[in-house]
């Protein structure tokens, strides 16, 4: 096993470590949540698509892309790159107050859609209690200009520090509104449709999830929303408690769901990959600022 390819991070990175954690579903849906607010990315994606009839499938799809990215083998993570750059090169949106014609793919849409991605993974697993020290975020956020290089932005423009980060925001802020497109979102996210069957399930869990990861958001974003902002302190406390719930689940357990990929790499690296919050503890070494994870 030792030969094997450890991917663009592999198992000493601290994006191995984090991404293993079940409570990236809720910050997945977060990540969609301020995604939306940006209202040139979010028209791309609506009106490039059929959201309503496939916002399931999308949201598989884009797990399994972080899947491939941070546990398949370098070539796969590239392959799956270039498929996600090809297709956006030949998408289009249009602005429906200036009739404006532009391409998804330009720069600024795609550093919001990752920054907004990072970010509501690095906030939801920092206030859920995953155990992790400010190096080792600021790490992780240079890890993920691997992640921005394979959707087509040059890595010297991705923030790579937790206060490049919040500066990224601050400059952003103007731009962001909730348009229509995103109150579409967000009236999917609230009561999606599904099958007579699974409406319980949609009551007890899904919407539970939704409204913590929507509760997560920024101050900013429950402005643009439109609705008031909970308490800081009891959102840590709901996110706190669904993380030990989630975490208390065997992990062979929730590693058989889709798509399946910290099982392979296991398989390909071997049982020392298995990917656990306490070997961040003891990776201090490996934190020598931002950048490509070390193998």
């Amino acid at each position: 096993m030792s030969d094997a390819d450890p991917g663009l991070f592999g198992p000493r990175s601290v994006t191995w470590q984090m991404h293993g954690d079940p409570m990236m579903w809720v910050a997945g849906v977060r990540a969609l949540y301020l995604q939306a607010l940006h209202p040139r990315a979010v028209r791309g994606v609506m009106q490039n698509s059929d959201f309503r009839k496939d916002a399931w499938g999308r949201l598989m799809r884009t797990a399994d892309f972080v899947g491939t990215l941070t546990y398949d083998t370098t070539r796969a993570a590239e392959r799956s790159g270039a498929r996600v750059r090809r297709i956006h090169r030949l998408l289009k949106a249009t602005d429906p107050e200036t009739g404006e014609s532009y391409c998804i793919d330009e720069p600024g849409l795609l550093l919001w859609v990752h920054c907004a991605e990072v970010d509501s993974y690095l906030q939801v697993q920092l206030r859920s209690g995953f155990p992790l020290t400010g190096a080792q975020a600021d790490r992780y956020l240079g890890e993920q200009r691997e992640s921005a290089r394979l959707v087509g932005l040059d890595p010297v423009g991705v923030p790579a520090t937790t206060a490049a980060l919040a500066s990224y925001f601050d400059r952003v802020r103007p731009e962001l509104a909730a348009g229509p497109e995103a109150l579409d979102v967000d009236d999917f996210l609230h009561n999606p449709p599904v099958h007579a069957l699974l409406a319980p399930a949609r009551a007890l869990l899904w919407r539970r999830v939704a409204a913590l990861a929507y509760d997560s958001l920024p101050p900013y974003a429950h402005e643009l929303y439109g609705r008031p902002a909970p308490p800081p302190e009891a959102v840590d406390r709901r996110l706190r408690t669904t993380g030990t719930a989630l975490r208390c689940i065997p992990a062979r357990i929730r590693w058989c769901l889709p798509p399946g990929h910290i099982v392979k790499a296991m398989a390909r690296l071997g049982p020392g990959s298995r990917p656990a919050p306490y070997k961040l503890r003891s990776q201090a070494a490996i934190l020598d600022g931002p950048g490509r994870a070390q193998q």
